[in-house]
């Protein structure tokens, strides 16, 4: 009787243990975020969660996360379609929030769509990462809970001038035509500023509204003589925008645009692309993204490289990626990587993970400003391209500034 009472509470302990185990053998981590498939900002932002999707592909077949009590983390995706339209962006995160049960956040693209969803965030104490949203405003607001993984938009196209300055010293005239939104008009005010700084004389000075398609009225505006033609907008606009200064002749030194030019579809502008130079945040050719870099910064290197980043988007989607692509894989990578140093999904834990964060992934160094403008991407460097044509005649983005990441020489737009 002794030993089978022994060997029964043996059995239950064993069992116990095994539930135990179970129980705490993996957890789903719900990331939320709302994606604008429909609308105008539905280019960028499909390769936006295409990118974050792969990331969260890779991590769950790799095994998850997992932390020290043994727990192994796995992460699912929920999300809505926000039309591109701000006013559905708060409803729909306090949805997932509230109803879906969030654990973290990843923000919308484009920078109003993300400064709507961090008021969000900071309100029901879950960490957003941005991760298609450059604006420098929204870590003005004493947000504590909102990280950027984009250069801000100060430092989006004063890199231009540099590479105008290289190429053209005499070059002092600019005209500066913006869409009038938030991202687009953040930049070019700190352009603006940067310009008069460097002596340039600003002969045009004008923003256009969201979904504009005509552009002829601010292309008849620049000044003869103009020597760049900075500004633009999102994919849409600023894609239009490129192909009627073509059509109209239009002859300077540089033109260049936000957003659309490091698209790959960019390209199908055929000739009114060719010249046009994009500032971007990530190129698959900047391949010094690496580990010997990381050595020589003492930085910890984190994730895939730029090849097995390039390899794997291009076998699940069957196209060449972008930085938007990239900016919602590294999204992903970085929360991941917070959640691990920190060795739990607790907010306060990850968070201050997030605050202590200075690593070199294939997309570059990611830093968080932690003290006056808390969450502000200030590791991250901005890249230039320039559509040029090839020995063939073929159409291809090329990495023309800064000079420590060219794979070509930058050419003059038009003369």
């Amino acid at each position: 009787m002794r030993r089978l009472l022994f060997l029964l509470g043996a059995l239950t302990v064993t069992a116990l243990l095994a539930g135990g185990m179970a129980g705490a053998a993996t957890k789903n981590v719900v990331i939320g975020f709302t994606a604008s498939q429909t609308g105008k900002l539905n280019v960028e932002a499909i390769r936006q969660i295409n990118g974050l999707n792969l990331w969260i592909e890779q991590v769950n077949e790799a095994g998850g996360v997992k932390l020290p009590d043994g727990t192994v983390l796995k992460f699912q995706a929920k999300f809505y379609d926000d039309e591109s339209k701000k006013e559905r962006v708060q409803e729909l995160y306090t949805k997932l929030i509230n109803q879906d049960k969030a654990d973290f956040l990843i923000s919308p693209y484009s920078s109003g769509l993300a400064d709507a969803a961090a008021v969000i965030a900071q309100q029901y104490n879950r960490i957003l990462i941005s991760a298609g949203a450059a604006s420098d405003s929204t870590y003005k607001k004493g947000y504590t809970l909102i990280f950027q993984v984009y250069t801000p938009a100060s430092r989006y196209l004063t890199g231009a001038l540099d590479l105008l300055a290289k190429m053209d010293p005499a070059a002092k005239k600019l005209a500066i035509i913006h869409e009038k939104d938030k991202f687009s008009t953040d930049v070019v005010e700190a352009l603006k500023k940067y310009a008069e700084g460097k002596g340039y004389q600003v002969g045009l000075y004008e923003g256009y509204e969201p979904g504009t398609t005509d552009f002829a009225p601010f292309i008849n505006k620049i000044p003869a003589g103009t020597d760049a033609i900075l500004g633009g907008g999102h994919f849409a606009d600023t894609s239009t925008f490129a192909k009627q200064l073509h059509e109209k002749g239009i002859k300077a030194k540089m033109v260049a645009l936000l957003v659309a030019p490091p698209e790959p579809k960019f390209a199908e502008l055929g000739e009114a692309a060719v010249g046009v130079i994009g500032p971007s945040q990530w190129e698959p050719l900047a391949t010094t993204y690496n580990k010997d870099t990381a050595q020589k910064l003492n930085l910890p290197f984190v994730g895939p490289s730029v090849e097995e980043f390039n390899k794997a988007y291009q076998a699940k989607y069957k196209e060449t990626p972008s930085y938007h692509s990239a900016g919602g894989y590294v999204a992903g990578l970085l929360l991941g990587e917070a959640i691990k140093q920190a060795g739990s999904t607790d907010t306060a834990k990850v968070k201050e993970a997030l605050d202590k964060m200075d690593l070199l992934t294939f997309y570059g160094r990611l830093k968080f400003d932690t003290a006056k403008d808390h969450g502000l991407q200030i590791g991250h460097e901005m890249i230039y391209t320039q559509w040029q044509k090839d020995a063939q005649g073929k159409l291809v983005n090329q990495i023309v500034w800064p000079e420590a990441f060219r794979t070509a020489e930058a050419k003059l737009y038009r003369q």
